[in-house]
């Protein structure tokens, strides 16, 4: 079990040593001027948050639903109409 912990514990290190040693080099900085250009670029694509795409998605499901119902009660209401009105338009 010590030799476990300790190749585990090697492996830690080597990779704290590598990080700490690519954050020194231009690698660490060509990262953060791509991640600063990448979020230019999106800001300027005028895009939604996951959150907000779903939110309105809700919305529309909810607005669907309620433009079937309205859909339903207007032909329910056509078909209640008498048929002599269809026959007999107003003057």
């Amino acid at each position: 079990m010590d030799r476990t912990t300790d190749r585990f514990g090697f492996l830690d290190e080597l990779q704290s040593r590598v990080m700490a040693l690519l954050q020194q080099t231009p690698a660490a900085d060509l990262q953060k001027n791509l991640k600063a250009l990448l979020s230019q670029q999106f800001a300027k694509m005028d895009l939604v948050t996951r959150d907000e795409f779903d939110t309105q998605a809700q919305v529309l499901a909810r607005t669907r639903e309620k433009l079937e119902a309205i859909e339903r009660r207007l032909a329910q209401m056509e078909n209640a109409t008498p048929s002599s009105t269809a026959s007999n338009p107003p003057t």
